[in-house]
C-alpha cells in the first residue's frame, strides 16, 4: 500500500517528509512517479491533471491538500465510488476567521479614507468614525460558524445563511432558498464563505446585489468562481455596493491588464486569507490513511452529492 501526492504546481517537499516523519509505515510517492498504480491506494492531491487517478485500481482515498474540494470535483474522470476527504484544521479556522475580522473591521472604521487623508495631510472629522453594519454570513460551515460567532461576541448584529438551520448563541440563522431574500435584506456586509459547487458557482451576481441594502459592502474569501466580476463592477457603478474586499479570482494570479487593480473600491489579496498549515494537515493525512487501512470511517470526508 502506498500514498501518492498528485500536485504538479506545488512543491511537495515538506509534505513528503512530514508524512514520512509522521509514519515511518507510509510508502509516499510523488507523481508521475508513482511505481507499480496497483500499490496506490491513497491520493494526496491539488489540482492533479484531468484522468490522472483512473489508473489506480486499487484506490480506496483521493484526500485533498487543503479545505476546498471544487479542483478535485471538476475532475469528469474521478474515479467513482472513491471517498474524498479535505483538511480542516484548527489554524486554518482561526486564520481564516482573523482575516475576515480584519476586513470587517476596515471597513467598519472607516480605515480606507483616514489612509487617504493621512497620504493627502487631511485632519478630516466630518464623518462619523463608524459605519453601522449588520454582518450575513454566506455559508455556515466549520469556517463560517467560527467567525460569526467571533463576530458576535465583538458586540456586532450578525446572521447566516446555509441549506440547513444552524443554532448559534447570537447568530440569527436562515436557510433554504426561500429565505435568502429576507437573509440579504437584514445586511450591509455580505461574506461569502460558501463551498464552489454547481449550485454556487456565479452566486454572487447582479440580481443578488439588488436584493442587498444599497451601498452594501461585499468580502468574498470562498471561490473566484462565486463572484461574477462584471456584475461586480458594475453594482458599484451604480452604487448598489461601496466596496468590495476580494482575497479569490476567477483566474490567478490576477492579469495584470484586469480592471479590479485599479478600482479605488477594491482591495484585494493574492488569495492568502487562510493557507493550509502542512503541520496541522499531516497528522489528519496520517489518520486517514490508518483508517483505510482499518476500514474506520474518515473524518473530514465530502458529501459526493452536495459537493462538500
Amino acid at each position: 500500500m502506498a500514498l501518492l501526492i498528485v500536485a504538479p504546481k506545488k512543491d511537495v517537499t515538506e509534505w513528503v517528509e512530514g508524512v514520512r516523519e509522521a509514519s515511518r509505515d507510509i510508502d509516499v510517492r510523488v507523481w508521475p512517479a508513482s511505481g507499480d498504480p496497483d500499490d496506490i491506494e491513497v491520493a494526496l492531491v491539488w489540482n492533479h491533471p484531468e484522468g490522472s487517478l483512473t489508473q489506480f485500481r486499487n484506490l480506496q482515498l483521493i484526500s485533498s491538500m487543503g479545505a476546498g474540494i471544487d479542483h478535485v470535483l471538476k475532475d469528469q474522470q474521478l474515479p467513482k465510488n472513491v471517498p474524498v476527504t479535505r483538511v480542516v484544521g484548527e489554524s486554518l479556522t482561526t486564520n481564516m476567521s482573523n482575516y475576515i475580522m480584519m476586513a470587517v473591521l476596515q471597513y467598519h472604521k472607516r480605515f480606507l479614507k483616514y489612509l487617504s487623508d493621512k497620504e493627502n495631510k487631511q485632519w478630516n472629522q466630518n464623518h462619523a468614525p463608524e459605519i453601522p453594519v449588520s454582518i450575513g454570513i454566506l455559508g455556515l460551515g466549520v469556517l463560517g460558524q467560527d467567525v460569526a460567532k467571533k463576530l458576535s461576541d465583538l458586540g456586532f448584529n450578525v446572521c447566516g445563511y446555509s441549506n440547513s438551520r444552524k443554532e448559534l448563541p447570537g447568530v440569527r440563522s436562515y436557510a433554504g432558498d426561500e429565505e435568502l431574500d429576507e437573509f440579504l435584506s437584514h445586511v450591509n456586509i455580505l461574506v461569502c464563505l460558501l463551498p464552489l459547487t454547481s449550485k454556487t458557482e456565479n452566486f454572487l451576481n447582479l440580481d443578488l446585489f439588488k436584493k442587498m441594502k444599497k451601498g452594501s459592502y461585499l468580502i468574498n474569501v470562498a471561490r473566484g468562481n462565486h463572484l461574477v466580476e462584471e456584475d461586480l463592477l458594475e453594482a458599484l457603478r451604480l452604487k448598489m455596493l461601496s466596496g468590495a474586499f476580494l482575497d479569490v479570482f476567477r483566474k490567478e494570479p490576477l492579469p495584470r491588464n484586469h480592471p479590479f487593480w485599479e478600482h479605488p473600491d477594491i482591495m484585494m489579496t493574492p488569495h492568502i486569507a487562510s493557507i493550509t498549515n502542512i503541520e496541522d494537515a499531516i497528522p489528519l493525512i496520517v489518520e486517514n490513511y490508518n483508517r483505510v487501512i482499518k476500514g474506520k470511517p474518515l473524518l473530514n470526508e465530502v458529501d459526493m452529492k452536495r459537493e462538500y
